[in-house]
């Protein structure tokens, strides 16, 4: 009888599913303490886990951390945000990082209700670790645009997708960003960062954010990327994919 099954007997009351994180501290994910991992495990486990499958054009696969750093960077650039609504924009995923998964949205529907229960009780722990507000009909619409729009970008220009093969094969209608949003650091535009160093950018943004929640800093002073070009890449051909880099 699998776990995710609906028909599945309810959970005894001690039931646990302890994962150990990098600082040594253990997490069970079935009754998830918010307390119980550091900033930095959240960190490295998000640069530990690979959007895509793991599909990459380039030599590292492209890091949950580095997704979210890149849809906070779209979102910065429609406009000021708060620092409390920049963090909730860059622990979007965080889930993820316990999960060490990212799960693909189609494959979400078929492992159904208990899935998302799970997901639902360690997002709960997150929002309370972190004091993340609670979206607003027009900010979730605002952050899932720049979600859609990361991805689109990300299946351009890391994984290798088509123009054709987005639209026809993932159902991805939008047309990806030209310029990379975020800061090169000495890396090609969208190439993936390796694992330490996408940690590191992740968290010199996170420690900015959440030291400007903390200190209550008015949206002009929150600390950000700069711009985002605001065209996407053009011209494409039906037939175009990313070269290997």
């Amino acid at each position: 009888m699998s776990m995710l099954d609906p028909t599945a007997a309810t959970m005894c009351a001690d039931a646990r599913a302890f994962v150990l994180l990098k600082s040594r501290r253990r997490l069970d994910l079935l009754n998830p303490d918010p307390q119980a991992w550091t900033d930095d495990d959240l960190a490295a486990g998000l640069s530990r886990t690979m959007r895509w499958g793991g599909a990459s054009q380039w030599g590292h696969p492209l890091s949950v951390a580095q997704h979210s750093l890149t849809v906070l960077a779209i979102r910065e650039a429609e406009g000021p945000l708060t620092a409390q609504e920049g963090l909730r924009e860059l622990l979007h995923d965080a889930t993820e990082f316990m999960l060490g998964w990212d799960c693909i949205a189609p494959l979400k529907a078929q492992l159904g209700a208990p899935f998302r229960q799970l997901e639902a009780r360690l997002q709960a722990a997150i929002d309370a670790r972190y004091q993340l507000p609670s979206w607003t009909a027009e900010a979730y619409a605002k952050h899932k645009r720049a979600d859609r729009l990361a991805a689109a970008s990300e299946a351009f220009h890391v994984v290798g997708w088509s123009r054709t093969d987005m639209v026809e094969a993932l159902g991805i209608e939008i047309r990806p960003l030209l310029d990379d949003p975020l800061p090169s650091n000495g890396f090609e535009p969208w190439e993936p960062r390796p694992p330490r160093a996408a940690q590191h950018l992740f968290m010199e943004r996170f420690h900015a954010l959440a030291h400007a929640s903390r200190s209550s800093m008015s949206p002009s002073r929150t600390p950000r990327f700069g711009r985002v070009a605001s065209h996407p890449a053009t011209p494409f051909q039906g037939g175009d994919h990313v070269a290997s880099a």
